[in-house]
């Protein structure tokens, strides 16, 4: 679909569907902008869907768990899931080997996108970037989650889990239209159009999409991206559904590439600068989807199912870089083309019910769940040749290079073989016992996991590998609420983990093999306390599960397992109005995460601390200030812990303002993040190299909306 034809529609569609918004009354302006201004409030709601449990108020939920609300990606005008969960303190965001994957760190372990929830089911959500403008909740949920998840069928989301809620008609009819700006030719258009139909309002049906395209504020590095969501929802009382569909298409010319080490840190270059070859490139389409089905059997109980596909296709020549000379920033580059495709699909089946028995209450949940992932896969490492010899580049001052000779091809490059099938199958039961008029809550569970891998030859299809393993994963948690506002928590639980994959990288001896299951445990406390408009949690925890890593030997290296991991910290967050218009989402983590040989895990800053305000000006009807501050500690970026990260801090500052055009609402922002424009590294975090991301520089943000 053409960028005018996409446009068209969508303002075809938005003034269809406008027509009886415009019969509606006329309201009076200073109401139109108060409204306006309070359905515009960026805040977070502490609570969110926590699995097999269903949707939980935080204080209720012996996991520490929030959500981020489709106004402040309104507000905040991100381009990626990454930029949204920038907001959380308790999450920094990385990318992987040399393309544009994003990869959250939660509690000093990764979250891949593989692994990223899509209405309450794994491996629906693309995997790469994710665009936010498809969804009205991003949750998140610290910590280790395989009773409530299951197991993530990417092997990651040990410390914690995200999953995404897609757009659906809610109780008030919506018509807005966006226009935006990022960076510094970054423009783009969104439309978001929701009805609810029938005698009763029983039938919703919300569309939305957006496109964006140009140039971001790192020089050279351009993104375009094109969604385009639907969601049709019944709601009958007793029996509701909901048909949910997506389409996105991403694309990123000139990613600016992670810099791998060779012994020391490099001098920063310009925060804007770029050190990509310009053929380097990721196109990505997914589409995808998800029907959810709800029955109540009575007001107590009901039974659920849920299903979900979907068909990714990825190409993209992914380029490196390390740095060999610490004063001049001369360097090695190399390339990688892979193209990719994906087939999968989840189901779950579930019953929920809530009864009394004596002077105890129980809430019981049982089901079970099956995710299907095929992969197809080839690659072709470009490093010029024999022996893998790279091309001679300079961080500081990049030359543009035609792409290199080909050193290593995996597969059929034109139609690749499957070479990964994945089965995760599971089935779970769970009592939550209420005493004491349920001020104290006990839950106790386990879910039977199945884990099912088969790798295939990327030459010719040939099966290379299989393991079929199980494994019973408890969980324990306690509630108890002592006051009114304040719960006090505790839990342990146990995951089952798909094994890492080895990098697909020519210096080691497996590249690509997905390594056993591994078992993990968390032990945590913590506190939860609601007081007027604002909401304080406090989390300690400790995680071990086995480590991973590169084991030198007599010929090349192996990737394994290495040792045992340990994370433990603490983590505080504190959000709500704490006076009328003056709105706060704040918070930090500590974390100390070590191996068994006493050094430190790469990649994991011991202090992140966030500090987001708004305040609606009293004197200024309509206005509102925005802040936040950044921060991030001390990181090691090498396994032998002797190269250290400075920690970095950046500031973003922004403005809105709404005032009525006739009866329809109107909302301006301005937004400048890293307002100093300080060049940083903002992550060592990498699975096998070390490797260092610089972080964003200045960038500024403006959008319009209109809402009819």
């Amino acid at each position: 679909m053409t960028k005018t034809a996409y446009l068209l529609s969508a303002s075809l569609l938005a003034a269809a569907l406008a027509a009886p918004a415009a019969a509606q009354e006329q309201e009076d302006s200073a109401t139109i902008v108060v409204t306006a201004q309070r359905n515009n409030a960026t805040q977070v709601i502490n609570g969110g869907e926590a699995g097999v449990f269903g949707p939980m108020p935080a204080e209720d939920l012996p996991f520490s768990i929030r959500s981020y609300d489709e106004t402040l990606i309104y507000n905040q005008q991100p381009l990626t899931l990454g930029e949204v969960l920038d907001n959380d303190p308790t999450i920094r965001t990385t990318y992987g080997f040399g393309n544009a994957a994003e990869q959250f760190v939660i509690r000093g372990f990764a979250l891949f996108g593989d692994d990223i929830g899509v209405n309450g089911l794994y491996g629906i959500a693309p995997r790469q970037l994710i665009a936010p403008e498809l969804f009205e909740r991003v949750e998140v949920l610290n910590g280790a989650n395989a009773f409530i998840n299951g197991a993530a069928p990417g092997g990651s989301a040990l410390g914690g889990s995200v999953n995404l809620a897609l757009k659906r008609a809610g109780r008030r009819d919506v018509t807005r239209s966006t226009v935006g700006f990022v960076g510094d030719a970054h423009v783009g258009g969104s439309f978001d159009v929701s009805r609810r139909f029938g005698d009763n309002r029983e039938w919703g049906l919300r569309v939305n999409g957006a496109y964006r395209d140009g140039e971001v504020a790192i020089d050279r590095e351009d993104r375009r991206t094109q969604v385009l969501g639907a969601a049709l929802d019944y709601d009958g009382g007793a029996f509701r559904a909901a048909l949910d569909f997506a389409y996105q298409e991403v694309r990123v010319d000139g990613l600016r590439p992670k810099v791998t080490l060779a012994g020391f840190i490099p001098r920063l270059p310009d925060s804007d600068a770029n050190y990509a070859q310009d053929y380097t490139f990721t196109e990505l389409r997914d589409i995808f989807g998800t029907l959810n089905l709800e029955y109540d059997l009575s007001e107590d109980a009901m039974v659920y199912a849920r299903a979900g596909a979907r068909d990714g296709s990825e190409d993209g020549i992914y380029g490196g870089i390390t740095a060999l000379d610490e004063a001049t920033g001369d360097a090695n580059g190399n390339a990688l083309f892979v193209p990719r495709t994906d087939n999968n699909e989840a189901i779950e089946a579930g019953f929920r019910g809530r009864f009394a028995l004596g002077g105890t209450t129980h809430e019981v949940n049982v089901g079970g769940n099956i995710n299907w992932q095929v992969n197809r896969n080839a690659f072709d490492f470009l490093y010029g040749g024999a022996g893998f010899p790279g091309f001679d580049t300079n961080l500081y001052d990049t030359p543009q290079l035609p792409i290199p000779a080909s050193s290593f091809v995996g597969g059929d490059l034109d139609d690749p073989f499957p070479i990964a099938k994945n089965r995760l199958s599971s089935l779970f039961v769970s009592d939550t016992i209420g005493l004491f008029e349920d001020t104290v809550l006990l839950t106790g569970g386990v879910r039977y996991q199945e884990i099912q891998v088969e790798n295939f030859s990327a030459a010719d299809g040939t099966r290379e590998m299989f393991y079929d393993e199980n494994r019973l994963t408890p969980v324990a948690g306690l509630v108890v609420k002592p006051a009114e506002g304040l719960s006090l928590y505790a839990n342990y639980i146990e995951a089952l983990q798909q094994g890492p994959t080895a990098p697909i990288d020519p210096l080691i001896a497996n590249p690509g093999e997905v390594l056993a299951p591994r078992v993990s445990e968390q032990f945590e406390v913590g506190a939860k306390y609601a007081i007027g408009r604002m909401f304080a949690s406090l989390a300690l925890y400790r995680i071990e599960r086995p480590g991973e890593g590169v084991l030198a030997g007599t010929g090349a290296p192996v990737f394994d397992y290495v040792g045992d991991q340990r994370h433990q910290g603490i983590e505080a967050t504190l959000n709500g109005e704490i006076v009328p218009g003056l709105r706060l989402i704040t918070g930090l983590a500590l974390n100390n995460a070590e191996l068994d040989n006493g050094l430190e895990v790469v990649g994991v800053p011991e202090l992140t601390f966030n500090g987001n305000v708004e305040w609606d000006l009293p004197f200024a009807p309509g206005f509102t200030l925005t802040g936040r501050v950044t921060h991030t500690g001390e990181q090691f970026a090498d396994a032998a812990n002797t190269l250290t990260l400075d920690d970095w801090t950046t500031v973003d500052l922004g403005a809105r303002y709404v005032f009525a055009a006739g009866d329809a609402p109107v909302t301006l922002r301005l937004t400048v993040d890293n307002v100093f424009d300080d060049a940083f590294w903002a992550s060592s975090f990498d699975a096998f190299t070390p490797a260092l991301l610089q972080g964003m520089p200045r960038t500024v943000r403006a959008s319009a909306s209109i809402a009819f």
